[in-house]
């Protein structure tokens, strides 16, 4: 069995400045590792933020602020999703800085499993934006 990984700090979500996504940065620490490494989660807007939003749990209206507050909600649960398929898939036991990019193009074999994510938690995504945002 391989050595887990611990999240030390994630900062973000940060707005990618030449495509449409939004990404976070993991530090992250295997216990063999001598040092912390950094892991970018490039989450896409329209292929896997909207679709989580409007098509799995079909969340509208709402005020400005209230749009904001589910966009970083739903944005962080698919990143910390993204970062666990990514080790499911062996891409985090190297130790070295690695990116995640949104689950199309070359890593749209992946977005399979975030789909059936989404679709699995969908009523706790849902409870969690009714409680913390109120929509």
């Amino acid at each position: 069995m391989r050595d887990s990984f611990s999240i030390l700090n994630v900062s973000g979500p940060y707005r990618e400045p030449r495509e449409p996504a939004f990404s976070y940065d993991y530090s992250i620490q295997r216990s063999d590792w001598p040092t912390a490494n950094g892991v970018r989660i490039k989450v896409s807007i329209p292929d896997e933020l909207d679709y989580l939003k409007n098509k799995i749990l079909a969340v509208s209206g709402g005020s400005p602020g209230q749009q904001l507050r589910v966009t970083q909600l739903l944005c962080r649960r698919v990143a910390d999703r993204k970062l666990q398929i990514a080790d499911e898939e062996s891409m985090l036991l190297e130790r070295r800085d690695v990116l995640i990019g949104p689950f199309t193009g070359s890593l749209a074999h992946l977005f399979g499993r975030l789909e059936s994510w989404m679709s699995e938690q969908k009523t706790s995504l849902r409870q969690e934006v009714r409680e913390q945002v109120g929509l």
